[in-house]
């Protein structure tokens, strides 16, 4: 009986803790954009989990191809193998934001570790452009219960269109055919340029990147242009 109390405390707990916050600001967008409105015809690109040596490169160059800014969600572990990356994604105008030092879950990160993981990725990215993080998205957008004052001081990003890009099966013509589906004046995509995290597969940037070459040559023939992330207006103000 001892065993099952314990059992159903810890449960309760960690639901309290982790799940029940994460759904609450999600489902009522307490404290978080994952929409917004915009003064032009534009749509907003954010890539969670890099920068990879391989993918970023190739993803950088195809974006200045097309004109485009994106935001980069980077993992500060990996950002410091890959400095060179985060100069240059500030260089051509794209915005660097926070995911993690590692790409840890917020649901187990006690709110001393939760802070370490965002103080340290800004550092990171502080050293690397010179410039301050302005924007923070947790790791698989999971929250805690202390995710929101700890990340008061950066403007928390969601997504209004996820695609399940991280996974290389779908191929390119699904993947480029739910990037145009959701298209729309104000539409956060999420996607990765980074596939080494559990439940990813190696290889699925390389389709993403397929396919979002695709979709950038129908976003343009629609009259649809990027845009960064800076001019995205908040339609949910934080709470």
């Amino acid at each position: 009986m001892i065993i099952v109390y314990c059992i159903c405390t810890v449960v309760f707990l960690f639901l309290l803790y982790g799940l029940i916050p994460t759904v609450c600001i999600r489902l009522f967008s307490v404290g978080i954009i994952k929409k917004g409105t915009t003064e032009r015809k534009g749509f907003f690109l954010t890539f969670d989990d890099g920068p990879h040596a391989v993918y970023t490169p190739q993803l950088l160059d195809l974006l200045k191809s097309y004109n485009v800014p994106a935001a980069f969600f980077i993992v500060g572990e990996r950002a410091e193998r890959e400095p060179e990356l985060l100069k240059r994604m500030s260089k051509e105008g794209h915005t660097v934001g926070i995911h993690h030092q590692t790409h840890s879950n917020s649901w187990f990160l006690t709110p001393g570790k939760l802070k370490r993981e965002i103080s340290k990725c800004a550092a990171v990215i502080q050293h690397a452009t010179g410039k301050k993080a302005n924007f923070y998205r947790p790791p698989w957008g999971r929250f805690n219960l202390f995710s929101l004052l700890l990340s008061r001081e950066y403007q928390v990003i969601m997504w209004s269109s996820i695609t399940g890009d991280w996974k290389a099966g779908q191929g390119k013509a699904k993947l480029a055919a739910k990037l145009k589906k959701g298209l729309h004046s104000g539409c956060i995509y999420l996607l990765h340029d980074n596939g080494e995290n559990p439940g990813a597969d190696d290889v699925a940037p390389s389709v993403m990147l397929q396919a979002l070459r695709d979709f950038l040559e129908y976003a343009r023939s629609q009259g649809y242009i990027g845009l960064p992330l800076e001019e995205l207006k908040n339609t949910n103000k934080r709470g």
